[in-house]
């Protein structure tokens, strides 16, 4: 079948909220945040079997993530769901690792190599200083990929690392999301940002999504498009499926305030049709650029400045989660193309085109 043009959702038409986009319209939109994938797709022995999954790597910055923290929280919407360093995240309130996606049954491999790329930058990591938390979240790939097969290695969450930039982000059927189902249709990874103001100054705030959830008949996409019907067939998995949402900004804002933000996605999240299934994994980690918090320090204080709690920016905001979330959940379908996996399961791309 003949690859599809893929494009964001933008392009047929369609402006989700009130708020004005980054330039990329993605969560690279916060200055000098980083993302990166690798994408495996090939036949593996076997009756039917098939490798249809990845990596996928969001790096807050592009220096030392250890030795340089960044201010973070995670929130659980709805829990069915591994991952891994999310309790010290929120005990703390610092991320010092990428982020990293992949399916449900690579997290130990993705977080084994994660862990080496940060041991082989950082000679003091469980030596000279602490051991380092590593962050990790999943969903299931199983329709597509033969995820008993266990490919993702080690090496290919360091490739992912090793590969990110603060170009325009790929999104759809790569990287983690190669094997995603949203919808009933072709889901993955996709982005958008919005751009908030206060007095003399603008913020940003990106989301990136790994969609991996939801029916046909959830889909509101009749607000989209005027009630058209799809007439492709829309697979029914026997999963209820995920959603891992990262949210990155640049506004100064504290753990507990990061926390606030996060849980905002979830209106975005509600808007696309999603009620938060009993077994869907809805899962934020969210984290700010504005400051960098050093692993070491003589200060025994140290000074930063917050947003204020009642400042009109707050709520801008709230609503930039909860517009770029909606927006990149649909990006993540409009820019994936139909996929044929393991046993020749197929989920086609949502055919945006027919509805303009």
């Amino acid at each position: 079948m003949a690859e599809r043009e893929v494009k964001k959702i933008r392009a047929y038409g369609v402006t989700i909220g009130q708020l004005p986009a980054g330039e990329k319209n993605d969560i690279t939109d916060v200055a000098d945040v980083r993302v990166g994938h690798v994408t495996i797709k090939r036949e593996l022995e076997g009756d039917q079997e098939y490798a249809c999954t990845g990596v996928t790597a969001i790096l807050p910055h592009g220096g030392s993530l250890f030795r340089e923290k960044v201010t973070a929280a995670s929130y659980v919407i709805n829990g069915f769901g591994k991952t891994t360093g999310l309790v010290q995240v929120n005990e703390l309130g610092v991320l010092e690792s990428p982020i990293m996606l992949t399916n449900t049954f690579s997290v130990p491999a993705v977080t084994q190599g994660t862990l080496q790329y940060m041991l082989d930058g950082h000679e003091e990591i469980g030596d000279t200083t602490g051991t380092i938390n590593i962050v990790v979240g999943e969903c299931n790939d199983s329709h597509l990929n033969s995820i008993r097969r266990c490919v993702v290695q080690p090496e290919d969450a360091m490739e992912a690392i090793r590969k990110a930039t603060n170009g325009p982000v790929a999104e759809g059927a790569v990287g983690a999301g190669t094997g995603m189902v949203a919808f009933g249709y072709k889901g993955g990874i996709g982005s958008s940002s919005r751009i908030v103001s206060g007095e003399d100054v603008s913020y940003t705030v990106g989301v990136l999504v790994l969609s991996n959830f939801g029916s046909k008949n959830e889909f509101l996409v009749d607000k989209l498009f005027r009630g058209k019907e799809s007439a492709l067939p829309a697979v029914d998995k026997p999963t209820d499926g995920s959603i891992i949402l990262v949210l990155a900004t640049d506004a100064p804002l504290s753990d507990r305030q990061l926390l606030r933000v996060a849980k905002r996605t979830g209106i975005g999240l509600g808007r696309t049709g999603s009620h938060f299934s009993h077994g869907s994994g809805d899962i934020v980690i969210a984290f700010s650029t504005a400051h960098k918090i050093a692993h070491k320090s003589e200060q025994m204080a140290e000074t930063r400045t917050q947003l204020r709690e009642d400042d009109p920016v707050m709520n801008q905001l709230f609503a930039a989660a909860a517009e770029a979330t909606e927006e990149a959940i649909y990006n993540s379908l409009s820019q994936a193309e139909t996929t044929t996996g393991r046993r020749g399961n197929t989920v086609h791309a949502f055919p945006f085109e027919t509805y303009i």
